[in-house]
């Protein structure tokens, strides 16, 4: 990886970006084993979603403002809403027999990002 001083992100902090992280991971697992003719469509769709998870989270714990965050945040939380219809598309199309793992940190990564969009909010009076 290379030597970085990551104490200076503050996205690397929060849980939920490490927890979306996971996600991505699980779902390259995933997704790895998708037939080939799905390479540009639903294997590519997937990991797009899952890769826009934490780094919408990561470019909004970057902004100065918390409108700006907030804003980052909401892609985030539309990013993992699609990803979770992807993956029951995947189910239904028998791609994957298993995706609790994936619906698991799903579910986490929601309740987090949820959380920390309350509480932000909250510091701001909405």
């Amino acid at each position: 990886m290379g030597i970085r001083d990551s104490s200076q992100r503050p996205h690397e902090r929060l849980e939920v970006w490490r927890d979306a992280m996971d996600l991505v991971e699980a779902i390259y697992r995933i997704s790895g084993g998708f037939p080939d003719s799905e390479r540009f469509a639903l294997t590519s769709q997937l990991r797009r979603a899952a890769i826009s998870v934490p780094s919408n989270i990561a470019e909004g714990a970057a902004r100065r403002s918390r409108p700006e965050y907030l804003r980052f945040l909401s892609m985030a939380r539309g990013s993992l809403s699609e990803l979770d219809t992807q993956l029951q598309i995947a189910e239904r199309l028998a791609y994957v027999s298993d995706t609790l793992d994936a619906a698991e940190l799903t579910n986490r990564v929601f309740s987090k990002l949820n959380a920390l969009i309350r509480s932000i909010q909250a510091k701001r009076g909405d």
